[in-house]
């Protein structure tokens, strides 16, 4: 009887070791990542019965042209992409939604852009709409995730971009030497009065950045000197670009790469002036995204989003702009060739944190006044 019991006993626990062996408990995360998949292929079966996602960019026929190539071929997805100034697809947006209207599902930006749209209830949480594990991991992003609205913390605004400087400062080869301009002091010779050329700063964008950036560091009463200067003002960044490219100026602020793409292509004399002795503040471009509400097309604007924030995206999205990522996956060194400097390459987090002209926090303390003074003394 007691030799029966302990054969039964022994195969009792060899059942069960088999069962083990069959039948395993499944690794740790392995049942998140599982789930994330399979949430994954429902968001693209949706989205390719949405058939296309509507989005906001910034003002680059390029990044234009190469989004709509990668997100058919990649995805079967048509896209309908609007590119202008940040300023003007912001005030779209917020007129369209208050009148009902849901056109857009997603607006990538420059900075400060969106902050007056932060209280408006038009925007949607990011961190639930990261599906992929890849974009949802801060431990893949240097700094961590960075929110462009860091104050009141809803967390719309995804910075995907830091670079160690912005201001767009570009030159006419036939108009101006860069020894010339060494300083922002430069600028106040009169032998660029009536010459210079300037993202109007009244207006949230590349203009006000650097507008803001010397409102801290010149003071006011350099400022007053400054639009003594005759400034040529437009918010039409291509205009101020085409007005340094036919020598109507010799020297534009506020103008970056994808403005100049078309006459750098064409061979007309335009080029970025060396960062001046004061140096610049770090900057995220035209790297923020934000999803809009109750959109036309909620999957594919999921998509877009996963894509953009994706190692594959990013890649795109810093080749065409310019623009270094904060993806730690995403190679940025190669970017110096094109005078691009990648916070996460040059910087310390503390440095860039010292130094950063952007998110909200900065918009409010030091933008926002800044914009109220050139307000007051441009005509």
């Amino acid at each position: 009887m007691k030799k029966t019991a302990s054969l039964r006993l022994s195969f009792l626990f060899l059942g069960w070791l088999g069962c083990l062996v069959f039948y395993p408990s499944p690794l740790p995360g392995a049942e998140g990542k599982a789930s994330s998949a399979v949430e994954w292929e429902q968001v693209l079966a949706l989205a390719k019965k949405e058939g296309k996602v509507v989005v906001a960019i910034p003002p680059s026929a390029e990044l234009r042209k190469q989004l709509e190539a990668v997100f058919k071929q990649r995805f079967g997805l048509d896209t309908e992409l609007v590119p202008a100034p940040g300023p003007a697809n912001a005030n779209r947006i917020a007129s369209e939604y208050k009148a009902g209207i849901r056109y857009f599902d997603a607006f990538v930006f420059g900075s400060c852009t969106a902050v007056p749209l932060i209280h408006g209830g038009i925007f949607e949480s990011l961190a639930p709409q990261m599906v992929l594990p890849e974009v949802a991991e801060p431990k893949n992003w240097w700094g961590g995730h960075i929110w462009m609205d860091n104050v009141s913390t809803k967390r719309y605004f995804y910075s995907f971009i830091a670079e160690t400087s912005g201001g767009g400062l570009w030159y006419n080869t036939n108009l101006a030497k860069p020894e010339q301009i060494r300083s922002f002091d430069d600028l106040l010779n009169p032998k660029w009065k009536g010459k210079i050329g300037f993202s109007d700063p009244r207006v949230p964008g590349s203009g006000q950045f650097t507008w803001a950036f010397l409102w801290d560091i010149k003071g006011e009463e350099y400022l007053k000197e400054l639009a003594q200067q005759e400034l040529f003002l437009s918010r039409d960044l291509r205009q101020v670009g085409e007005a340094l490219a036919k020598g109507k100026v010799a020297i534009t602020i506020g103008v970056g790469y994808s403005q100049y793409e078309p006459f750098i292509k064409a061979g007309l004399p335009v080029k970025e002036l060396p960062q001046p002795k004061e140096g610049l503040p770090s900057s995220n471009g035209f790297g923020t995204v934000g999803l809009l509400k109750d959109p036309p097309h909620p999957n594919a604007a999921k998509v877009f989003l996963n894509w953009l924030l994706s190692k594959e995206g990013q890649e795109l999205y810093g080749r065409v702009m310019r623009h270094a990522t904060r993806r730690l996956d995403v190679d940025t060194k190669p970017m110096v060739e094109v005078g691009v400097q990648a916070a996460k390459d040059f910087l310390t987090l503390e440095e860039y944190y010292r130094v950063r002209n952007h998110l909200e926090d900065k918009c409010v303390r030091i933008r926002e006044p800044a914009a109220r003074f050139a307000e007051k003394i441009l005509k």
